[in-house]
């Protein structure tokens, strides 16, 4: 099911969510599904009024290479290097902003199965990740500085 995405200003985009405590598998189900038709390559709850820590994501479906996945309670533990990207959001359209993100981005988070793990991300996942998990703390691209070009 094709979900309503929130815009800014939304003030539930400012929130910072709490644990995904029970089954999120359908609501899971319906981020992807809204996500790939907004078209985007990420989606975290507050975008679609769930204020809880999930985001889905598919770094690379628009070039031919789809690999859906899903975040619950995910929690960074380890970043490396810096890259420029210019970034948009599905929450604020028509928007791109230059963002200074983590080149590699380190990710413990509980998959399939609530099963936790562990998963390094680099270059453009490593931003996209960066992204929705700033979206799961209430942290727009609106509220990073401009990075230089």
């Amino acid at each position: 099911m094709i979900l309503g995405i929130r815009l800014y200003p939304d003030p539930v985009l400012a929130e910072i969510c709490t644990p995904v405590t029970g089954d999120v598998t359908g609501l899971a189900r319906d981020m992807l599904d809204t996500m790939y038709a907004a078209p985007g390559r990420g989606l975290a709850g507050p975008q679609i009024g769930v204020t809880e820590r999930i985001f889905v994501m598919d770094a690379t479906w628009k070039e031919g290479l789809p690999d859906p996945r899903v975040f619950v309670n995910p929690v960074i533990t380890g970043t490396e290097g810096e890259q420029i990207n210019e970034e948009g959001c599905l929450s604020i359209p028509d928007t791109p902003r230059r963002v200074l993100r983590p080149r590699r981005v380190v990710l413990e988070f509980d998959g399939p199965g609530g099963i936790r793990r562990e998963e390094a991300f680099e270059g453009f996942a490593a931003a996209c990740v960066a992204h929705e998990m700033d979206h799961l703390d209430g942290i727009l691209i609106l509220d990073h500085p401009e990075a230089p070009e």
